[in-house]
């Protein structure tokens, strides 16, 4: 059997002196493995980066079989960002996120997120809040989503400036205010559009997808966040205390 798609190359693993194996989240397909013949040459390494998307066929023998990819190069997000040390981490803690994701089970929509991502990262004012919003999509998806739709308390839906961290219901600010310092903060950005959110709303964001996912999806498995993505919170907080006038 086998199919075509297309994919984010999540990671990239050693199969003996000569193959690899590649980790894909793909469109239709979702989080996917394969055997690349020749995935340790040099020809193939430049393409075997993580964060780049790739045109791809998968083949087997029977579907519960490895089996093996053959791939193209479509876009070479990873080369793009190498100069740039956020956008490297943001590509890193993207792509080992990813991987909490169950094996081929698809994901459209978080794929379709991801791609945004990846394709914003020419522009620092957008691309941080398209991850946030990624973070809280793959939570959803894997059975931890928040309800941001009304507030806990009072049934509101308006002013919501808080997220409760035992629920993840949000709070309205007149209901959170006496326990404002026990609720995470809830950025406007991600209930109304704002394709540049300001720096401490992406700092807050980030704080609360990470949150939850530490506490229901990492932790139970023993794992920690990515390093990558505390990287990344380090030097987008930096970056923007460097922007604030003496």
């Amino acid at each position: 059997m086998d199919f075509s798609d297309e994919g984010i190359l999540i990671s990239v693993r050693p199969l003996g002196e000569a193959n690899a194996i590649a980790e894909l989240l793909t469109r239709g397909h979702g989080r996917h493995l394969g055997l690349v013949r020749g995935g340790r040459s040099r020809r193939m390494r430049p393409l075997l980066q993580p964060g780049n998307v790739l045109a791809l066929t998968w083949r087997a023998r029977l579907s519960e079989h490895l089996g093996s990819f053959t791939m193209e190069l479509e876009e070479a997000r990873a080369a793009r960002a190498l100069d740039d040390e956020a956008a490297l981490a943001a590509i890193g803690s993207l792509t080992m996120l990813a991987r909490l994701l169950p094996e081929r089970d698809p994901h459209p929509q978080l794929y379709g997120a991801a791609l945004n991502m990846l394709r914003a990262l020419d522009d620092a004012r957008i691309w941080p809040g398209l991850l946030v919003r990624w973070e809280l999509l793959l939570l959803q998806d894997l059975g931890f989503g928040l309800d941001l739709s009304q507030c806990a308390a009072t049934g509101v839906d308006v002013d919501l400036a808080f997220v409760s961290p035992r629920s993840g219901r949000a709070v309205s600010r007149d209901a959170g205010k006496p326990y404002c310092d026990r609720l995470l903060k809830l950025p406007r950005f991600l209930l109304e559009e704002d394709t540049a959110p300001a720096p401490n709303d992406i700092a807050a964001g980030f704080v609360l997808t990470g949150h939850f996912l530490e506490r229901d999806v990492l932790a139970p498995q023993g794992i920690a966040l990515p390093q990558p993505r505390e990287r990344l919170i380090w030097l987008l907080a930096r970056a923007a205390s460097s922007a604030i006038p003496a």
